[in-house]
């Protein structure tokens, strides 16, 4: 399972907050919950910026400044119940990049992510988080192209929406180039039968 950018600034009251973003937190928990009794990997992403990157709109980028490294609001948001080993990625690290996928992130010991899953074997993605017309969507992509199989837990995304049909043309693009769409009684029903 990987679950992507819960943090305060992504949340309602946040920097970039997504609309009703930590209405989603409670639906993540239970599948948590099924991948922890499950003995899955769980990957926790989260944006890390440095305080000055091309990413926010004060040195050239779009974006307002959200997620700084160590800062409150690049905390995973504190309903979030992570496992006790949760597999902990940070991207956006580089000042010269956006990194919206976590395919360009890496754990604390920089193992990319690529890296991290051929080490344990995974050949799929269970995907959740924030927000499901960037992060979510870049991820998605990336975990086509380099040949991993992607589930959209679409009870479990939420995206910013900027056009009003944003999140669910990234849905429906993301089904139609191979990444597959369950909510949480197919994974019941797939994982704990």
């Amino acid at each position: 399972m990987l679950i992507v950018d819960v943090q305060n600034d992504f949340c309602p009251g946040g920097a970039l907050g997504v609309k009703q973003g930590d209405k989603i937190i409670p639906k993540i928990n239970k599948y948590i919950k099924i991948f922890s009794q499950n003995k899955l990997p769980i990957f926790a992403s989260r944006d890390w910026h440095p305080k000055k990157t091309a990413h926010f709109k004060k040195f050239g980028g779009i974006w307002p400044v959200h997620c700084v490294q160590k800062t409150k609001g690049a905390a995973f948001h504190p309903k979030l119940k992570l496992p006790k080993d949760p597999i902990l990625l940070y991207k956006g690290m580089d000042p010269d990049k956006d990194s919206y996928s976590v395919f360009q992130a890496e754990d604390a010991s920089a193992k990319g992510f690529v890296q991290l899953l051929k080490d344990r074997g995974i050949q799929e993605i269970y995907i959740a988080g924030l927000a499901t017309d960037y992060c979510v969507k870049y991820t998605a992509m990336d975990t086509i192209n380099k040949g991993f199989k992607i589930k959209i837990l679409v009870d479990a995304v939420k995206g910013v929406n900027l056009k009003p049909n944003d999140s669910k043309e990234t849905l429906d693009f993301l089904t139609k180039v191979g990444a597959k769409k369950l909510i949480l009684k197919q994974v019941e029903d797939e994982l704990c039968s």
